[in-house]
């Protein structure tokens, strides 16, 4: 009932802005590509006679009000040709447009999408979009296009460490961020520990990021949304890409069922380095496999089909020591309607998993564990006036937690059977926002979110003195662990206990003129599961848990403010934004914590506070043979935990400290060039304030043992990052028109061969007896050979 009463509050704003005393009329439809006809996200529509503006929603969907009246209507979006066409509009018009792709290579290749007039008026900041054609010009490791490597480059994103896909915005934690595939959870975007993304650039059809000002429709995270589509397939043609690579090969396949009504695409890749490596006689054996698949069908003008889904999994075993295997898999049923021009709707009903496990053969343990969701959102967009768009709708996602199931490996191993409890959450949504324009200089997207968790049965569940899972103990001033005096068991679905939270979204947009805006934010974010780890990056051993009485949901408040200007007629762009962000309940774990296999997680866990402020600076070149952009974020990023009383000392003595994440310095240099239309080329530069990290700083012997006396927390830095990468790009036959096109990429990986830190290990000198800190490192100098196919 919440959201009614939100619609009906702001009806008279709505009424008022949409009562115009002349008639007026919806302009509607779909933007296309004219080859394939997949539609298209993001594509610019601008009116020049009525000076309004518009794009394409994420299923290529738009729609504008006018005045009746004679219109010229320009149609844009990156990597194709723009189209203008004349309309007579006396009623209301369903019009489609098809885009032609550029008929040249060596068109400007541009990250942001659309128009760049629609960029300064419109009231979003604080997001990124980044075009496939951009990412795959960009060097990567072993020759394989890396979308989150490609996300690394831009202003307020970091690694989490040396070779980890993991990444870091604005100074939050990795599980702050949340990844959407086709509006599906990925809970580990990385293959091979970080050495690949499961994100295959082939099938992928449109990515953005936010880093604040999140729309209303997006929760469930404090830190980021990385929003990406698959593609939908050819319906017009068949067609085959792919390419063979040294570690890996890939292979995608699209075209109609039903032509021009219905496709399918289907894309795999696989790695074979384990071939390798037996032909070596190396004992140890990895590899990677995963597959994509969408099928969508248009039943009519107002109805659409979708079926998506992914699989993929990793296998490692190393030296018949011990085995690792993860996987994510997720399946989405989606349904586009159009009630009327103006009104328009999706309905989504999706099941993701991410499941690992770990087998030790000289211990005989045999471990696994998963997380699954099941997903049901239902999202509304209404055009109430060509300035005023609401957007409403609801989302309901049901938990299943399994932190372990523990079994022998053999009838010799002397581990027992066992089963960690299993944990249910049920976690729903209600939002409404709309994007309104005010005035010719004054755009507004203001919005309300209601979130709500219920931690269900069944489960057991501790009861402590005083309700604290850790105690203080005075005499040896250390945190311990604190025995449960009861517990409470709790039949299936019974609530265990809830929480609720209102989530109010705002974002502001002034345009000083065509070129020059100015735009501001404010989001709240509350986020219900938790990864709990120890490292700084994601592990396929991390445990995600639902948050309960101890363990408490994490609140974020970021306000943003930047300056963003188009100049060189739109040759150049130059963003800049400061931020802040505050967070609470942010769960530390006490000196010593052991996570793995933990029954009550609990009993290791402190809750305190976090906060991260910066400034970011990005300068863009749009046009020309050489393209590109130098990105700059000045960030600190902290966390707090004091002691719940004057007794206790808190961690690192109640006083702020760097939190794992925090990157002083970030800078990123991108470069692609068309040299001709057969050799292009590209170059990455990336350095890095190296992570933060806790030394010793002394020793002392215990019954004949060294051991290491630490510092204070996150105290000191690994040495710096940074590394530089480049590629080329060979089309043998660019003007071809035979149907098979093919294209050579070499790339270098730490040209310079940096041995860059991913931890510093302290041990004793065995001559010298002296201690002696030893840098551990997992990428240095690492060329990559690719042929890219398509036919």
């Amino acid at each position: 009932m919440m959201i009614y009463r939100i619609f009906f509050a702001l009806l008279p704003v709505m009424i008022s802005s949409a009562a115009y005393p002349q008639e007026k009329f919806t302009l509607s439809g779909t933007i296309a590509g004219k080859s394939n006809n997949e539609t298209i996200i993001g594509a610019s529509i601008f009116i020049p006679e009525a000076n309004v503006s518009a794009t394409t929603n994420s299923y290529g969907f738009y729609s504008i009000i006018l005045p009746g009246g004679e219109y010229r209507i320009v149609i844009s979006y990156v990597g194709f040709d723009e189209i203008a066409e004349h309309i007579s509009l006396t009623e209301n018009t369903r019009k489609d447009f098809s885009l032609p792709e550029k008929s040249t290579e060596l068109e400007a290749v541009v990250i942001s999408s659309g128009n760049t007039r629609t960029n300064i008026r419109k009231p979003e900041m604080s997001v990124n979009k980044l075009s496939i054609a951009t990412i795959k010009k960009m060097p990567a490791v072993m020759g394989e296009v890396d979308i989150l490597k490609a996300i690394l480059q831009l202003p307020g994103v970091s690694n989490a460490q040396e070779g980890a896909t993991g990444f870091n915005v604005r100074g939050g934690s990795v599980d702050g961020n949340l990844v959407l595939l086709d509006e599906a959870v990925v809970y580990n975007t990385s293959h091979l520990f970080g050495f690949f993304s499961v994100f295959n650039a082939d099938v992928i059809k449109d990515l953005k990021l936010y880093k604040g000002g999140i729309p209303a429709s997006f929760g469930g995270r404090t830190s980021s949304v990385l929003d990406i589509y698959q593609k939908e397939g050819n319906n017009k043609e068949y067609h085959i890409n792919g390419g063979i690579g040294a570690i890996s090969s890939r292979l995608l396949a699209e075209g109609p069922l039903v032509k021009d009504r219905s496709s399918f695409v289907v894309a795999g890749r696989t790695s074979y380095a384990h071939l390798f490596l037996k032909l070596a006689d190396n004992p140890n054996a990895v590899s990677f496999y995963d597959l994509n698949a969408k099928l969508n069908y248009k039943i009519n003008d107002n109805n659409r089909i979708f079926l998506s889904g992914y699989f993929g999994k990793d296998e490692m075993d190393f030296n018949n020591f011990f085995s690792n295997n993860y996987s994510n898999s997720f399946f989405n049923l989606r349904w586009n309607h159009l009630f009327s021009e103006k009104f328009f709707s999706n309905a989504s009903v999706i099941y993701s998993k991410y499941d690992y496990g770990l087998k030790i053969k000289y211990v005989g343990i045999d471990w696994a564990s998963d997380i699954r969701n099941y997903n049901f959102k239902y999202d509304f967009s209404h055009h109430l006036s060509e300035k005023l768009v609401l957007n409403y709708g609801l989302n309901s996602i049901y938990y299943q937690f399994n932190p372990g199931t523990i079994k022998p490996m053999d009838a010799t191993s002397p581990v027992n059977a066992d089963q960690i409890e299993r944990k249910y959450a049920w976690e729903n949504a209600l939002y409404i926002s709309a994007e309104q324009k005010l005035t010719d200089k004054i755009s507004l997207n203001y919005g309300l979110r209601y979130s709500n968790f219920q931690r269900l049965g069944a489960q057991q569940v501790n009861n402590y003195a005083n309700d604290q899972a850790v105690v203080f103990n005075p005499g040896l001033q250390i945190y311990e662990e604190a025995m449960p005096i009861s517990i409470t068991h709790y039949s299936k679905n019974k609530k265990i206990i809830g929480f609720g939270n209102w989530e109010p979204r705002l974002a502001i947009a002034y345009a000083i003129n065509d070129d020059q805006s100015i735009k501001a934010s404010y989001n709240r974010m509350s986020q219900y599961i938790h990864l709990i780890s120890n490292t700084a990056s994601v592990s396929p051993l991390d445990i995600w848990a639902p948050s309960d009485q101890y363990l408490k949901p994490e609140i974020l408040d970021q306000v943003a403010l930047g300056y963003f200007r188009n100049f060189g007629n739109g040759n150049y762009s130059l963003e800049t934004e400061a931020f802040y962000k505050k967070t609470k309940n942010k769960a530390d774990y006490i000196d010593g914590a052991e996570l793995i296999a933990r029954k009550a997680i609990e009993q290791v866990l402190l809750i305190g506070q976090a906060r991260a402020y910066g400034l970011e600076v990005m300068l863009r070149k749009n046009t020309g043979k050489l393209t590109g952009w130098v990105s700059y974020t000045l960030s600190k990023a902290e966390q707090r935990t004091p002691g719940r009383d004057a007794q206790e000392p808190g961690i690192n003595n109640g006083e702020w400290y760097r939190a794992n994440y925090d990157k002083t310095h970030n800078l990123s240099l991108t470069a692609t060039y068309q040299l001709t239309k057969k050799w292009s080329f590209g170059g990455i530069f990336t350095y890095q304030t190296g992570k933060a990290a806790t030394y010793p700083t002394g020793k002392y012997q215990y019954q004949g043992i060294t051991v290491a006396n630490y510092g204070a927390r996150n105290a000191n830095s690994l040495p710096a990052y940074h590394h530089l990468d480049l590629s080329a790009t060979y089309t043998p036959r660019p003007d071809s028109k035979k149907r098979w096109k093919g294209e050579w990429v070499f790339s270098i990986y730490n040209v310079y061969n940096r041995s860059n830190a991913a931890s510093l290990m302290f041990e004793q000198n065995r001559e010298t007896g002296s201690s002696e800190a030893k840098r551990i490192s997992i990428f240095g100098i690492v060329p990559g050979i690719t042929y890219n196919f398509k036919f």
